[in-house]
C-alpha cells in the first residue's frame, strides 16, 4: 500500500487493525494522540499518529499494559523515533531494531483467602506437574535459561490467578 501524507480514521483503523471507536477512546486518554482535523472537520492521522497509535496498540494488546501503565510508558519513550522505527519494520529491508530489554509489569497475585485443606491439596498435587510440562516443552523448543524462568513466573502467576478465582467462586457460591 503507498504512504500517503495522511489517513482518515476508517484507513487508518484498517492499516492498524483497530476499530475507530476504539482509537477515537485512545485519543481522550493518550495526550500525545491529537489528529488533524480536514477542512470538513474529519479527523486525518498522519505516519507519526500511526506510529504512535500502534505503539499503544503493542502497549496494551502484546505487553499487557493497563491504559495507565502504557501512559507512563510512552511518556519515558522518544515518540518521534516511532515513526523512523515503524517505517523501517515497514519496508522489510532491515530487520527490526530489538527492543530494550524491559519487561511488562508483572500481574500481581490475588490476595489469598483460606481454603478448605482437602482443596488445597488436590491443587498443590497438580501444579508441579503442570510447571513440569511447561519446563518440558519449552526445553524441546530450544528455550533459554532466562526465557525458562519467565515462563515459569508466568505459569505461577497465572496458577496463582486461578487459585484466587476459585477461592473467590467458592466463597460466593450458595450453602447447599
Amino acid at each position: 500500500m503507498a504512504k500517503k501524507l495522511y489517513y482518515k480514521i476508517g484507513e487508518a483503523c484498517k492499516r492498524l487493525d483497530i476499530q475507530p471507536y476504539v482509537l477515537r477512546y485512545w485519543e481522550t486518554e493518550f495526550p500525545m494522540l491529537r489528529p488533524d482535523k480536514s477542512s470538513s472537520g474529519q479527523r486525518v492521522y498522519s505516519e507519526k499518529d500511526l506510529a504512535t497509535i500502534r505503539r499503544i496498540k503493542e502497549l496494551l494488546y502484546d505487553e499487557g499494559y493497563t491504559i495507565a501503565g502504557a501512559k507512563k510508558k510512552l511518556d519515558g519513550e522518544d515518540l518521534s523515533t516511532l515513526a523512523a522505527r515503524t517505517a523501517q519494520r515497514d519496508s522489510k529491508t532491515q530487520p527490526p531494531e530489538p527492543e530494550e530489554a524491559e519487561e511488562a509489569p508483572a500481574a500481581k497475585p490475588p490476595a489469598k483467602k483460606p481454603t478448605p485443606k482437602k482443596t488445597r491439596a488436590k491443587k498443590t498435587k497438580k501444579a508441579p506437574a503442570a510447571a513440569k510440562a511447561s519446563g518440558a516443552a519449552a526445553k524441546a523448543s530450544g528455550a533459554t535459561a532466562k526465557e525458562l524462568a519467565a515462563l515459569r513466573q508466568g505459569v505461577e502467576n497465572a496458577l496463582a490467578q486461578a487459585r484466587g478465582i476459585l477461592d473467590l467462586l467458592d466463597s460466593n457460591s450458595p450453602k447447599r
